[in-house]
């Protein structure tokens, strides 16, 4: 009884916390379009109305028309290959194909540009962003790949139907989610993206509001120019939704999942391993290779100030620890809900939540830079503020696996433990920590690398002083000093190597194991 009866005002506590993450997370849009309001429609229509705003969208849609067919084309022709041909050494593929995701897109840039500055412009850019963009749309198509169920193609060539059609009637369909989630993520990425483009000298919407911030220091019309890049956002996000679907694509039923035949290349096996080779040359070869040679030019030049690398890699691990501690703390209520009490208040907690996915890191810096300036300027350019905007852009990817994680603690185990007397505090700590935490530590890994290497919003929150490796990567780079901004450019790799690792990790386990949320 002493458990029952507690239980509604747990569950009313966690939801109040969780509300409250999700008002954190919603507060860069409200200040946002409050700035923007309040210049009035017709200061609004005139600024936004011009020639270059209008160039802004061109140069962004093409931007996107060119790399997310592009990185759909590679991620997917990839995928296939690695888990559905006689590739040979395919674990060996996963991990080259993944690796891009360990060498930050703007190192990469630094690196195409310090031997090529022909490159800068369009081209360039795009280049950049396919090769460093594709694994997201390889990495769950592969893993979806892994754990399809092949009886109904097999039941198809039954029939009589060729193995193209019976692939493209049978797998196909079954892999939109995975594919138009990878793009979707692209497209946000694309969207966001500062550093690459800067570097390429091609402008977009995120460079503008930067250089708009510059010149006025957070001024109505950055945040005129933010509000367009939202609701750029708002449109991928509801085309992703269009585009995905409700067709149900899980495998219904009991029995065992069939594994389908790998499929011979044959003459194709040449081309096929060539075509890879170019793909992981380009992606991660030549920019880690230029690294290495400008690291190496800094050693021989005696330009590398070991004391300074030192202390900005340290400051760099701990605001990633600060932030990855931080995210997934702010992501247990949330969490929680969506594993123990599927409702559509927790629905909505968990659209709100994913938000911050969309959230480009100069509008939330923006927005907290405008928050704390007039409302709260003793936070001004804190630690405090810049651990927060952390929390806001990758909430997501803690909430993700912590929510796998409490599913793997069924609610059977502690509603024995309180029915022997244990609290709901000892009940968590004793019974569902224990079963969760590989994938605390997962949510704490891939928030504190993604901290490790962030670049726009800590260009803008920064406390005064405060030097990470991004921050002082960009400050070599950008006067062109390449030989000086190779050792931050080699840490920041180094530091992002084991996202690469945990990532392989997880795709190998994938193909292992179906759920059985998987199977209903």
């Amino acid at each position: 009884m002493r458990a029952s009866s507690s239980s509604p005002t747990r569950g009313a506590g966690v939801t109040v916390l969780a509300v409250a993450v999700a008002a954190l997370i919603l507060l860069p849009l409200v200040v946002i379009a409050a700035q923007a309001m309040s210049l009035g429609w017709d200061t609004a229509s005139a600024f936004l109305f011009r020639p270059r705003i209008a160039e802004l969208l061109r140069h962004t849609g093409a931007l996107m028309v060119v790399c997310i067919p592009a990185t759909l084309l590679i991620g997917v022709g990839a995928a296939w290959l690695v888990e559905r041909t006689d590739l040979p050494l395919p674990g060996v593929w996963r991990t080259l194909l993944l690796a891009p995701l360990a060498v930050p897109a703007f190192v990469s840039a630094y690196a195409w540009i310090s031997v090529r500055p022909d490159l800068a412009g369009f081209s360039g850019a795009a280049l950049v962003a396919t090769m460093a963009y594709f694994p997201f749309v390889f990495l769950p198509t592969a893993a979806m790949l892994r754990v399809l169920d092949g009886s109904d193609e097999n039941i198809a060539r039954s029939l009589g139907a060729s193995r193209r059609t019976a692939v493209l009637r049978t797998v196909l369909p079954r892999l939109r989610p995975a594919i138009c989630g990878g793009g979707l993520i692209v497209a946000l990425h694309l969207l966001a993206e500062y550093g690459v483009l800067e570097m390429m000298r091609y402008q977009t919407f995120t460079t503008a509001i930067l250089q708009q911030y510059a010149v006025g220091f957070s001024d109505g019309q950055g945040s005129l120019l933010a509000t367009v890049l939202l609701l750029l956002c708002v449109l991928v996000l509801t085309a992703e939704v269009i585009l995905r679907g409700r067709a149900r694509v899980a495998r219904v039923g009991g029995g065992t999942p069939e594994r389908p035949e790998r499929i011979p290349l044959g003459k194709w096996m040449i081309p096929a391993i060539l075509a890879l080779t170019a793909v992981v040359a380009l992606a991660v070869v030549v920019p880690v290779a230029l690294v290495v040679k400008w690291f190496v030019a800094s050693i021989d030049q005696n330009v590398v100030a070991w004391g300074d690398l030192l202390r900005v890699t340290g400051t760099s691990l701990g605001l990633a620890v600060a932030g990855g501690v931080a995210a997934v703390l702010a992501a247990i209520p949330a969490a929680w809900l969506l594993s123990r009490r599927r409702s559509f208040v927790s629905m909505l907690l968990e659209r709100v939540t994913f938000v911050a996915s969309a959230l480009p890191g100069v509008v939330v810096a923006l927005a907290l830079v405008t928050l704390t300036v007039r409302w709260a300027d003793w936070l001004y350019q804190s630690t405090a503020v810049l651990v927060s905007a952390y929390v806001i852009l990758f909430l997501p990817r803690a909430v993700v696996t912590l929510r796998s994680g409490f599913a793997a603690a069924p609610p059977e185990l502690s509603e024995a433990s309180r029915s022997l007397g244990v609290g709901g505090r000892g009940t968590f700590a004793r019974v569902v920590l224990p079963l969760a935490l590989p994938a605390f530590l997962t949510g704490f890994v891939l928030v504190a690398l993604a901290v490790a290497t962030e670049l726009t919003a800590t260009l803008l929150l920064a406390p005064t002083g405060t030097r990470t490796l991004a921050l002082a990567f960009w400050g070599a780079s950008d006067e062109l000093d390449y030989v000086r901004a190779a050792p931050y450019a080699v840490m920041m790799i180094a530091l992002s190597a084991p996202l690469t690792l945990l990532l392989r990790r997880q795709l190998r386990g994938s193909g292992s194991r179906v759920s059985k949320k998987e199977q209903v």
